[in-house]
């Protein structure tokens, strides 16, 4: 099913794990707000990972980074609030807190197996994000086995991700990590055709080295989102104020003009004569075609004529990845696009169809229509799903043990 050559936790015999001390590098950059964890959904992922080294009477050591502290121990950046959250989904597990790796080293030896200890902000540590030698030994040295199921931070070579399976063996993925890989891998390396990509969002240059990848691999690229202007402006049509590139305009037009034949771009889309970015207010809407955007309209979501057009695009697709929302869709308003293209993927999807989204704001718009479920797969990283998606090699996994 895919490329995937990197040992998981099930190619670890179960008696390598017993009593062991297993460092499970997991992903808890969640959004908190007045100190209480307002999306548990990355510390739910890692559950089935954790639960199964529980079980394998592992004494379990998760660190995680949160936010930017850029070295420093600042409270608003704390993973107590994370903790509370851990234990309200761990009801029946001991799950012990440290400040420091020295407290960490000292602990990990103290617990019983099937308990848990949280490491306190590993970014706390400068050594973190310049992946420090010195840190990552450190880190080694509190425990008998690594675990990576961080796909959010896979992209990163920091010393938690990358440094550490250097010194800690084996290094091995995580049950979300290899989920991850898995469906990623389909997408690039096997897919099933029709193939179609969808990619939005405001800006090409966030996107260009995934929509030069995808190109020589799909049968559709369908274009949304405000980089649609840019793509416009590249074939002198008028796009009146809305947000373009100018610097990639001659981008847009070799794109064009290597890949007319797959790419596909919105013929109508819904305007407004204001809208307040910073505060998200946006003046009246209206529906134009594509060649007839007003003077003072600024582009804000894909029409209805475009979403028939994408609909039926999509509906014999077998393998679709999306990537970037249609419009503003943080305003009910302009949400539309986005939410139509979610529940035409949650469509396919039941027909068959295998479904990916890559994380980010697409991931975001999934879950506010509530279709997770609906879909294949809907990763839990951003940039780590986009840079697979460029086939780019991300150091977080490559580390790791080979089968």
């Amino acid at each position: 099913m895919s490329s995937f050559n990197v040992k998981s936790l099930d190619d670890l015999p179960n008696d390598t794990l017993n009593q062991k001390r297993v460092i499970v590098r997991v992903d808890f950059n969640v959004p908190i707000h007045n100190g209480v964890v307002t999306n548990d959904l990355r510390i739910r992922e890692s559950l089935p990972t954790i639960n199964r080294l529980l079980e394998m009477n592992s004494k379990v050591i998760l660190i995680s980074h949160l936010g930017r502290p850029k070295g420093k121990r600042s409270p608003e950046y704390s993973l107590k609030p994370v903790l509370d959250s851990l234990k309200k989904l761990l009801p029946n597990v001991t799950i012990h807190f440290v400040e420091t790796i020295e407290e960490l080293k000292e602990k990990s030896y103290q617990i019983n197996p099937k308990e848990i200890i949280l490491l306190e902000n590993i970014r706390f540590y400068e050594g973190e994000e310049k992946n420090d030698p010195e840190l990552s030994k450190k880190l080694a040295e509190c425990g008998d086995i690594y675990v990576n199921d961080a796909f959010g931070s896979a992209h990163r070579a920091h010393s938690s991700t990358e440094g550490i399976a250097n010194y800690l063996k084996p290094a091995v993925a995580g049950y979300l990590l290899k989920k991850e890989i898995e469906y990623l891998s389909k997408a690039i390396s096997n897919p099933e055709h029709p193939y179609i990509a969808i990619i939005g969002g405001t800006k090409i240059s966030g996107k260009i080295d995934v929509i030069q990848n995808l190109l020589s691999k799909v049968d559709k690229l369908l274009i949304g989102g405000a980089m649609m202007f840019t793509f416009y402006k590249a074939q002198g049509i008028n796009v009146g104020k809305s947000l373009i590139e100018e610097d990639k305009i001659e981008l847009a037009k070799s794109l064009l003009d290597q890949a007319k034949e797959k790419i596909l771009l919105p013929v109508d889309c819904v305007v407004s004569d204001t809208f307040d970015f910073k505060n998200l207010k946006v003046g009246s809407l209206q529906v134009v075609e594509i060649h007839n955007i007003p003077e003072n309209g600024i582009g804000l979501d894909i029409g209805p004529k475009t979403l028939e057009l994408y609909s039926k695009e999509l509906e014999n697709a077998k393998t679709v990845v999306w990537n970037g929302p249609m419009g503003v869709f943080e305003i009910q308003d302009t949400a539309k696009g986005t939410l139509e293209i979610a529940k035409q993927l949650a469509k396919i999807t039941k027909k068959g169809a295998t479904t990916i989204v890559g994380g980010g704001d697409s991931a975001s718009a999934i879950e506010g229509a509530n279709l997770q479920k609906e879909i294949s797969h809907v990763s839990t990283g951003g940039g780590a799903s986009l840079e697979f998606l460029e086939g780019k090699i991300l150091p977080g996994i490559s580390i790791l043990d080979k089968k």
